[in-house]
């Protein structure tokens, strides 16, 4: 526990962090997040949108990213939307999400 440094604002286990960091790369999470987001234009019809729910910063970094940086997509949400006290308080696990909302356009 003295090895990692303590973030700010929340008291999440070092082991909590270490094995969120192992399942990322083993899964190659941010990998599969970043081909999927160069993909989706293709799917997704012009007027049809894209809706991204991360958990973590650098999932957002990236869905932010992909977003602002390729010309198909319309950023619908400047910032993005994050829950509500009551509904942290209903569901502790929704602390950390943040939505962010594309339109494809033409």
């Amino acid at each position: 526990r003295r090895c990692v440094p303590r973030s700010r604002n929340h008291d999440i286990h070092p082991a909590t962090r270490t094995f969120q960091a192992l399942r990322i790369a083993v899964n190659d999470e941010l990998g599969g997040l970043t081909r999927t987001l160069q993909s989706a234009p293709n799917w997704i019809a012009p007027g049809g949108r894209a809706v991204i729910i991360s958990f973590h910063s650098l999932e957002d970094r990236i869905v932010k990213n992909a977003f602002r940086d390729d010309e198909r997509w319309e950023i619908l949400t400047k910032k993005p939307l994050r829950p509500t006290d009551d509904e942290v308080q209903a569901n502790p696990r929704s602390r950390s999400a943040k939505l962010r909302v594309a339109k494809r356009v033409e």
